[in-house]
């Protein structure tokens, strides 16, 4: 079998202890389950095969992207698999375990300095323009994930997954907003599935912008870019909760201690959210959320330091 293959197909499982029983019931997609322990494997997957497809990227070519790491350790993976040269754009404000995950994998790696290790508006600019200049020179293919529409598509196997797992019954799908690509990928095949079903966003509530509030710094990994993403689709989004680096973290933990589930900070920001929705609707309905990536990816940061 091709390693390629190995993505996608991740189980489904129910929060058993930390679901309160007067709810609804929540549902984690444990998306750490694919080969480089994100699901970021998924876009990755579907971004450079149709780059292939259409030319953008030839046998020999280069591959750039600014990553605070899942997307860059995922297309690193797919590199490595179809064997082209890849350079990635990041920062010290994300984990060394990512860094050190796509330098494995064969990437080439530039850092940009970050403010005391915070994610910040001006750290992703800086990031895309770094990229920018790299992606000038020749046979070289920008993967762009906040501006690339091929992203969404990869997910949409991801909501079909979601919808045969429950048998249709879901009420919600809750998930952190980033590029806005799986949020909308998955949205995008659910609501074509059943129109009634709630699809809520989540972000950093240091930097709600989508709720119409300022940037801010905050450090939940991967999500919250100060702005909002060019991908983002208002029109299947139902509802935005923010939610707060410190209670993602503590949720993190307590996904950890309490239902064996060992992820990372936007994980636990998704079932902060989750709680919320699942009160809100109330005994007999179903919320999905996902476990985006592993706990593993995070050792070296305060996540899983007890305070």
């Amino acid at each position: 079998m091709d390693i390629l293959q190995a993505i996608g197909n991740t189980s489904l499982t129910r929060l058993r202890r930390i679901a309160p029983a007067d709810g609804a019931a929540i549902f984690a997609k444990l998306e750490w389950e694919n080969p480089t322990g994100s699901m970021k494997d998924r876009m990755a997957k579907a971004v450079l095969s149709r780059a292939e497809e259409n030319g953008r990227l030839a046998p020999g070519g280069t591959v750039v992207e600014y990553t605070g790491g899942s997307t860059g350790t995922s297309l690193a993976f797919v590199c490595a698999a179809k064997g082209y040269r890849i350079r990635i754009v990041t920062s010290d404000a994300f984990s060394a375990e990512k860094r050190d995950h796509m330098t494995a994998l064969g990437a080439e790696l530039t850092l940009v300095p970050s403010e005391g290790g915070l994610t910040t508006r001006l750290l992703i600019l800086d990031m895309i323009e770094t990229a920018r200049a790299l992606s000038r020179e020749p046979h070289t293919y920008w993967t762009d994930q906040l501006n690339n529409h091929d992203s969404i598509a990869g997910y949409y196997p991801l909501g079909e997954e979601i919808w045969n797992q429950t048998e249709g019954q879901i009420d919600a799908f809750v998930h952190c907003v980033g590029t806005a690509a799986s949020l909308r990928g998955v949205a995008t095949v659910l609501k074509r599935h059943k129109p009634t079903i709630e699809i809520v966003a989540v972000e950093p509530a240091e930097s709600s912008v989508l709720l119409g509030g300022s940037p801010g710094p905050h450090k939940i990994e991967g999500v919250g870019i100060g702005y909002t993403p060019p991908l983002w689709d208002p029109a299947l989004v139902d509802r935005i909760v923010p939610v707060a680096t410190a209670d993602a973290k503590e949720m993190t933990r307590r996904l950890a201690r309490e239902e064996a589930l060992f992820a990372g900070t936007s994980s636990g920001a998704n079932v902060v959210a989750a709680l919320g929705v699942a009160a809100r609707l109330g005994p007999g309905a179903k919320v999905v959320t996902l476990m985006a990536d592993s706990g593993l990816k995070y050792l070296s940061t305060d996540v899983y330091r007890r305070p």
